[in-house]
């Protein structure tokens, strides 16, 4: 599958019918998704396999996954989320 197909998948993925999660995942997807390296799309997908109620909890700050594979791509998200991009990453 190409990218361009990854993308538009988990575009559709990525809209969970919260909007607060919405507005934070769907953007991910669509501009930093190509630029993730292999290990953080996997990442990516494996987050959201979880509850859309454990996502907002973790993406709205008030608590962090035990995974620490879950929180190194949410940490990812939220600062896309803040900034606009992630030239200036850093890890939490």
């Amino acid at each position: 599958m190409s990218v361009e197909e990854e993308v538009k998948r988990l575009q559709w993925q990525s809209r969970r019918g919260m909007w607060e999660l919405d507005l934070m995942l769907v953007p991910f997807v669509q501009d930093c998704y190509r630029l993730l390296d292999a290990e953080d799309r996997v990442r990516y997908e494996k987050i959201l396999e979880c509850e859309d109620q454990d996502l907002f909890v973790w993406l709205m700050q008030r608590d962090l996954p035990d995974e620490p594979e879950h929180r190194l791509i949410l940490q990812k998200i939220i600062a896309y989320a803040e900034n606009g991009d992630l030239s200036n990453f850093k890890s939490l």
